[in-house]
């Protein structure tokens, strides 16, 4: 007897891209042993609503979209009890994808439907912030906004790129924030112009050779504080220490958590997985630790 597997996809995410692989993506899904229910997202939070009626009466759910996209069907996810949480399938189609490039996913769409295909389930951590839920990245300050005010149009024209022009156009913009960062015994106290809590090996397109030790099911988060530069000089130094994640820098702070609490006199703007996640005064990020199940291949390394 065939499994049933819910298949959402958005549309627009992407230069459209699903429009030219819908066929032979669900073609090879039912050709692999699936009776396939499709649904097209039809609004913002579709993607959740869709995921929190219908897919616990499924085998497999499957996701093909953005990072934006992939959010909602967690959060979805995470909204049932932890029995009723059907293993996902993710088929990313956006800009930017830094879930699946952590996960090895293949940018082909065919050959990503068949990483799931020839993948096993692994479970994963999620994040809880206050009342809400993140994939793999809550963060503040500079360019954290790049991606949810890059217009989509934009981001269909340009992909990438268009998320380096906006975040080049927020330069001289940039500002810091006064903030009391709590975990645990520690509490850090300063003006940063960046913050970070991320289980991730690639923010913002981009992979660094520090988070090549992250593993999405230890129960902690990585941490990341910068500090706001004087100079040009010390942006550069602050931009290289980032990358690197220098344990010892001057201008980061980095630790592994599984709970931090910030706290600030003014409302600070966040990004959940670069979707808007409102303004806060008080944010407090739990670690869920293997929260739900990803299909994939085997990856050395990324999982306990």
């Amino acid at each position: 007897m065939n499994q049933k597997m819910l298949f959402i996809y958005n549309p627009f995410s992407g230069k459209a891209r699903i429009k030219n692989h819908l066929s032979s993506i669900i073609d090879a899904f039912v050709k692999g042993g699936y009776d396939v229910t499709v649904r097209p997202t039809q609004k913002p939070l579709d993607a959740l609503e869709t995921v929190r009626e219908k897919a616990s009466a499924y085998d497999t759910l499957v996701v093909c979209g953005g990072d934006g996209t992939l959010n909602e069907s967690v959060k979805g996810l995470l909204s049932l009890p932890p029995s009723q949480r059907t293993p996902l399938g993710y088929i990313p189609a956006g800009c930017t994808n830094d879930y699946a490039a952590t996960l090895h996913i293949p940018k082909n769409m065919s050959k990503a439907a068949m990483n799931i295909l020839e993948g096993r389930p692994f479970l994963c951590d999620a994040g809880r912030f206050n009342d809400n839920y993140f994939v793999y990245i809550a963060a503040f300050g500079a360019f954290t906004q790049v991606s949810y005010n890059t217009p989509q149009k934009f981001k269909n024209i340009f992909g990438h790129a268009a998320y380096l022009l906006e975040g080049i156009k927020r330069l001289p913009g940039i500002r810091s924030t006064h903030l009391r960062v709590t975990s645990g015994q520690t509490q850090i106290e300063g003006e940063f112009i960046l913050g970070m809590v991320s289980n991730t090996r690639s923010v913002g397109g981009f992979k660094s050779k520090g988070q090549l030790g992250a593993k999405l099911n230890d129960g902690l988060f990585e941490v990341i504080l910068v500090k706001n530069p004087n100079n040009a000089m010390e942006l550069q130094n602050i931009i290289s220490d980032f990358m690197r994640r220098n344990p010892s820098s001057p201008y980061c702070t980095i630790f592994k958590a599984a709970s931090v609490r910030f706290e600030s006199e003014e409302a600070v703007g966040w990004t959940l997985d670069g979707e808007n996640g409102g303004v806060h005064k008080t944010v407090a990020i739990q670690n869920l630790n293997k929260a739900f199940t990803m299909i994939t291949r085997d990856q050395p390394g990324l999982f306990d």
